[in-house]
């Protein structure tokens, strides 16, 4: 039943035009063309970048982040208190006023103690900057040595400045070493980010995240299997382009560096913009959608291309109001550039609460454990 349902799903006039089929793509007269089987290649590149992430960031990262001056936010602790701890994990983060008062009747705390304990608590299950730092260095080296790559692979090719040129000789296109790395190296570098997805930092866009990387590699197996090489790496170079503007600015952020990261996330808002929403959707995808079909009938193969294109033109549109949101911020009002898709690290008030306390203790007495000692009935601790 297996092999019914896989030589169904492979039929040649599925994934080809018609009077094309696997045949024309079998290695002949030392010509070699791409095979499904070599995409297996990406799974020990995805486990090799794993074990060299980690080397990078203990080697290079955290170096880096120290030269840069990169601070972590003092985080106070919170004690313990099963009450609070089990709603916290089992019921919200975030109580609301009903749900703090029946806190507070049951832990004897007060309402400004709950809040600051889930506060403190919410900040305890954020990321630590030096964590963000070397996630963005990590990628940021990627992203800057993969489009270098890229450029240099693709510099000399007529498609990099005549699009069309993509399916001259469509689908029998010889496959070059540089496109096979080029893919291989992508490909696992994806892969590898679906691996690490749980232990990653978690931003509000992580579903679009997720989205964009299974369409990633939807795109990059498909292309590579019915031999879409070249619109391929020239979908892989576009997106290369901006992105490690933004993780060297994030890096900056980071580091507290505020005019740099500001400079730099103006020039990747324009790149994004020029390459995701202009180049993206009326170069790259005008050559997939509307001039294959002046040489071939449409097919499923043609359809299930541009579907995955436009999956990932959706995503751009997301990120793009995000990018030009922070931007109109940034240039109206010149306030420090923040990524909307991080939670923001909650302020702790404990100035505020100093100077309560100092007043308190003048005419209450002593403080226990950092607050006043109210009665028996109050929280002696956080």
């Amino acid at each position: 039943m297996l092999q019914e349902l896989s030589d169904w799903f492979w039929q040649e006039r599925l994934w080809f035009p018609e009077g094309l089929g696997w045949a024309d793509l079998e290695d002949q007269d030392g010509r070699i063309y791409a095979k499904g089987q070599d995409l297996w290649v990406a799974l020990p590149i995805a486990l090799a970048f794993l074990i060299i992430r980690q080397i990078f960031e203990r080697m290079v990262a955290l170096p880096l982040a120290s030269l840069l001056g990169v601070k972590e936010t003092v985080r106070f602790p919170v004690s313990h208190n099963p009450t609070l701890e089990s709603f916290y994990c089992n019921t919200s983060k975030n109580p609301t006023q009903s749900a703090t008062e029946s806190l507070c009747k049951q832990t004897g705390c007060s309402e400004r103690q709950v809040q600051r304990w889930f506060r403190r608590r919410r900040n305890q299950d954020r990321p630590s900057m030096i964590k963000k730092f070397k996630e963005a260095s990590w990628r940021f080296t990627f992203y800057l040595l993969a489009f270098i790559a890229g450029l240099a692979a693709l510099i000399d090719k007529p498609w990099f400045y005549d699009l069309k040129e993509m399916w001259e000789g469509f689908p029998v296109l010889t496959l070059l070493p540089s496109q096979y790395w080029y893919y291989m190296i992508e490909l696992g570098f994806y892969v590898a980010l679906l691996f690490s997805v749980a232990s990653d930092v978690k931003r509000k866009d992580f579903k679009e995240q997720i989205i964009h990387h299974l369409a990633t590699i939807g795109l990059l197996c498909f292309s590579w299997c019915v031999n879409y090489i070249r619109a391929g790496t020239l979908v892989m170079l576009l997106h290369d382009s901006s992105d490690y503007f933004l993780e060297s600015a994030k890096m900056f952020n980071y580091a507290g560096w505020r005019t740099t990261c500001n400079c730099i996330f103006i020039i990747f808002a324009a790149i994004f913009i020029i390459t995701r929403l202009v180049i993206f959707p009326f170069k790259i995808m005008y050559c997939t959608w509307v001039y294959p079909v002046t040489i071939y009938k449409p097919f499923f193969g043609y359809y299930f291309l541009n579907g995955l294109m436009f999956v990932l033109q959706l995503l751009h549109i997301f990120w793009a109001v995000l990018i030009i949101r922070m931007a109109i911020r940034f240039l109206t009002t010149n306030e420090k550039v923040d990524d909307e898709r991080s939670d923001k690290e909650e302020t702790d008030e404990s100035e505020e609460e100093e100077k309560d306390i100092k007043k308190e203790t003048m005419t209450n007495g002593a403080v226990q454990n950092g607050y006043v000692a109210y009665n028996n009935n109050r929280c002696k601790s956080e």
